[in-house]
Formats: C-alpha cells, sequence, structure tokens
C-alpha cells in the first residue's frame, strides 16, 4: 500500500488538525517565532539569489568591449527607444578577453555545483539538523563571493570554479529548510509560512537584477559581489543567534506557541534517518508527480532568468539600465502573488475546509497553465514594448501562484522527509537551468521574433505536460512510508 489514507478520508484526517483548537490555543501571529523564522529565511533567501544571479549583470563590465561586436546594442529586431546622454560610467576594474563559449562555461558552471548537493543536504539536514548546515552553506557561498574578483584575475578556470563551488554551497539550502520546516509548520499555516520563506528568492532577483546593474554603471562591477557579500554576511550572523532547530530546542519562545506547533504535528512524526525508506521514496507516484511538476516549472522559470535580458536587449531593443528594471517586474509580480496565493490556499484549507489535494492542484494548475498562455501570447505582440513586458510580467506573476501548489507539496505526503524529497525533486528541477538556457539560444542564433517564438512554444508545452501529470498524479495526504516515531534532532 502506498498511500497513508486515500483520497475521500483526507478531510477525516484534516478535521482533527481543524478541530484542535478546541485543546491547544492557536498562537498568535505577531511576534511568533515561527514567523520570525520565516522572515529571517526569507532574507536567506534573498542572499541565496542575489548570489545567485548578479554575475549575469557584472560579466557585462567583466569583458573587454573592444572584443565585442560594436553592433551589439544596435541590431535588435525592434528600434530601441531614444535616451538621453547617460553618465561616463566607471571602468575602472580589470576586464577579460573571454570567448563567447567560456563565457558560457562561467555562467552555467553555479549549476554544475548546485546539483551536486541537493539530495545529500536532505539527508544531511534531517541527520544533523537544518540549522547549521543552511547556515554555513550560505556562508560558504558568501565567501566564496567575495573572492571572485580574485579568481577572475587568476583566470576563467579559477572562476568557474569558484561558481561551481558556490553552488554547492546554495544546493543545501532548499533541502535543509523544507526539514526545518517540517519541526516548525502547523500544517494549517505552511502554505502562508513558506510562501513568506520564499518570496526571499523572488525578492533576491527583483532587487539584484537592477541594482547590480547601477553598482557596476556608478562604482565598477566587483563591487557587485562586495555589496552582496556583506549583506550575506550580515544575515549569518543573525541566523546563529536567532533561529533553532525545533520548537523545543529554541530558548525563547513561548509555552503557548510550543505547544501549539509540536501538538499540531504530533500525527506528523518526525524522521528516523538510521532507516529511509529509499525503496518506497523513489517508487511513489505522488512524489513523481511533484517531480515532473518542478522539472516543468523551472523549465520555463530557468529559461526566463536566464535570457529575459537577452531578449529586452536584442528583441525589443531595451538598453541596459531600463534592462535591469524591466527584467526584474515579472519577478516582483511572482512574489507578490506567491504571497497572495499562499493565504488564500490556507484559508481554503482551513476556514473552508477544502482537501488539501484540490488545493494543490488547484493552484498548480493556476501557476502552470497560466505562464503557459501568457508567454506563447508574448511571443505575439511584436514590437508592442508595452505588451510584451505586461504579457511576461503576468506569466512570471501567475507562476507565483505554484509556490501554494506542488511546490510545498513535500510537506504534505512526508513530513518526515521533506528535505530528502526537495533534495530529489530540486535535483530533477536544476536540469532545466543547464540545458534549458543552451536549447534556447541554439534556437535563437538571429533572435528574430518567430526564433523566440518558438522557444516560449516549447517552454509552454512542457509547462502543461507538467501541469496535467501533477493533477493525475499529485497526493494531499501523508504517505504511509513517511511515518516513524523518532527524531533526530530537537525533539
Amino acid at each position: 500500500m502506498e498511500r497513508y489514507g486515500s483520497d475521500t478520508d483526507m478531510d477525516e484526517q484534516e478535521k482533527p488538525l481543524l478541530h484542535r483548537g478546541h485543546e491547544v490555543q492557536k498562537a498568535p501571529v505577531c511576534c511568533s517565532s515561527r514567523y520570525g523564522l520565516a522572515l529571517l529565511s526569507s532574507y536567506g533567501f534573498f542572499v541565496v539569489y542575489s548570489l545567485r544571479v548578479n554575475l549575469s549583470v557584472a560579466m557585462v563590465d567583466m569583458l573587454n568591449s573592444t572584443h565585442q561586436s560594436s553592433a551589439d546594442h544596435n541590431m535588435s529586431v525592434c528600434p530601441g527607444d531614444l535616451n538621453p546622454a547617460q553618465p561616463k560610467r566607471n571602468h575602472s576594474a580589470s576586464v577579460y578577453n573571454w570567448s563567447s563559449e567560456t563565457q558560457g562555461w562561467i555562467l552555467g558552471s553555479f549549476f554544475y555545483g548546485y546539483i551536486l548537493t541537493q539530495i545529500p543536504g536532505g539527508y544531511l539536514a534531517g541527520r544533523f539538523g537544518p540549522k547549521w548546515l543552511m547556515g554555513f552553506g550560505i556562508l560558504g557561498t558568501v565567501v566564496f563571493t567575495l573572492l571572485t574578483p580574485l579568481a577572475a584575475d587568476l583566470g576563467a578556470g579559477y572562476l568557474i570554479a569558484v561558481r561551481a563551488l558556490e553552488g554547492v554551497g546554495e544546493g543545501v539550502t532548499f533541502p535543509a529548510m523544507y526539514t526545518m520546516w517540517a519541526a516548525w509548520a502547523p500544517p494549517l499555516e505552511r502554505s502562508r509560512l513558506l510562501t513568506i520563506s520564499y518570496i526571499g528568492a523572488q525578492l533576491g532577483t527583483v532587487v539584484s537584477l537592477p541594482l547590480s546593474g547601477e553598482i557596476c554603471f556608478y562604482l565598477d562591477w566587483t563591487y557587485v559581489f562586495y555589496v552582496f557579500g556583506v549583506v550575506g554576511l550580515v544575515w549569518f550572523v543573525l541566523w546563529a543567534f536567532l533561529v533553532f532547530d525545533s520548537p523545543n530546542t529554541h530558548p525563547r519562545i513561548s509555552e503557548q506557541e510550543r505547544l501549539y506547533i509540536t501538538n499540531s504535528l504530533k500525527n506528523e512524526l518526525s524522521t528516523s534517518v538510521s532507516n529511509i525508506p529509499w525503496q518506497a521514496i523513489v517508487t511513489s507516484k505522488p512524489l513523481w508527480a511533484i517531480v515532473v511538476a518542478h522539472f516543468s516549472y523551472n523549465w520555463t522559470f530557468y529559461t526566463l532568468l536566464t535570457l529575459l535580458p537577452t531578449y529586452m536587449s536584442d528583441v525589443l531593443g531595451f538598453n541596459i539600465k531600463e534592462n535591469g528594471i524591466l527584467s526584474a517586474l515579472p519577478y516582483l509580480g511572482c512574489a507578490v502573488f506567491a504571497v497572495l496565493s499562499g493565504q488564500i490556499a490556507d484559508y481554503l484549507r482551513e476556514t473552508c475546509h477544502y482537501p488539501t489535494v484540490n488545493v494543490r492542484k488547484s493552484f498548480s494548475a493556476i501557476g502552470m497553465v497560466g505562464p503557459a498562455v501568457f508567454l506563447v501570447a508574448a511571443g505575439y505582440t511584436g514590437c508592442n514594448y508595452i505588451l510584451a513586458v505586461t504579457f511576461l510580467t503576468i506569466s512570471s506573476s501567475l507562476g507565483g501562484v505554484s509556490a501554494s501548489g506542488f511546490n510545498i507539496n513535500h510537506l504534505d505526503i512526508a513530513p518526515s522527509y521533506a528535505g530528502i524529497l526537495l533534495g530529489i525533486t530540486n535535483t530533477f528541477a536544476t536540469i532545466p537551468g543547464m540545458v534549458g538556457p543552451v536549447i534556447a539560444r541554439s534556437l535563437t542564433t538571429t533572435n528574430t521574433i518567430e526564433e523566440w517564438q518558438t522557444v516560449f512554444y516549447i517552454a509552454a508545452a512542457i509547462n502543461l505536460l507538467g501541469a496535467s501529470f501533477y493533477t493525475v498524479f499529485g497526493r494531499g495526504t501523508v504517505q504511509l512510508w513517511a511515518v516513524h516515531t523518532s527524531n533526530s534532532y530537537g525533539h
């Protein structure tokens, strides 16, 4: 038997949680430890994504402009807007004569390290506790970020190695945080807490894209890594002193909140890492439903994350300063929709008593089908700048709804092994970051609108496939193989 209960008895499983408020008073949100954890982890993911995307902006200034085509900014499909003269840029830092192939290796090297530590990250978080794993993972990334200018001076090979090591450090962050939430998030508050936590990733993209451009413009590219590196160091100090693995190990949590969290989770028993049911995990259809959905969603996400600035420049004709701001808009919309969806999802589950599986599937469908429709539509806007940016923004914004869909379903089907499951799904979901942009660039060699339409169609089709697969095989109840009776940390 694969599942713990059937879809039809899900309501009965969730009712004890709904009624438990009569036994244990729900702890207030204001000044609570669990929401403090959500905000601090959001700051952490802000750092994670800032360090991930800042190189793509800094790379523009790291290259010797005399070796770049003088027509690069004049050959867009659409005529660029006329802009007033810009202040003289600061080019005091070193520049390099890297070929396009070398640039591709540098930009992609992060994901080759990132994919290595997804599954080990989930295991180690369960074995030793998630706090220090996530803390040192991000700290390591921060240190290598601060070393980036030195590595670039030493040579492209050193920079590739540093970026790959940054990926190794960041690879443990999401599995560690899922393991943390397995001990901290009451079931009926999961959507809210996790969307607050992971909105930091979107905000990191929103802030770092335009800010990195401004730093390069008025200072030089080395300060991109120094500024965001310092921001990361501040986060680590706060994380080290304010965060704990579980409510039972937190010295300052109120007794009311501690009881509220632990009692709400008492039927979702904690992990025993000495006997992980690997066979049951890898043969679980609900898990593979998440894998397919996560892979499909990330194909569109990473393709746009990597190539949206290129599309804005080479097709729509926006200059570098406009590009940074407009490229950030879709991720701002995604962040807003992610938070709103979390509030609505938990309202539907807690107040309206909607089954979890229905909420997860509905939000996944909206967060994957909606972006597919508007992404394809964006390819047919021609040189209508406003409509193109609007459709791309709507596409990414609707993608934020999936944050309350398949994205947190790991905690529904196996809270005991949420970190390991996230490691598995994120391993597969990293592959689009490695191959998606490569395929997209191979299809857009001349940067025509028709070529980009093909890229958008492929991403949309993959999204629809993932949404369909998840709708059929996704589940919302704790799986039988996920039930254990011990915990290796904090309980």
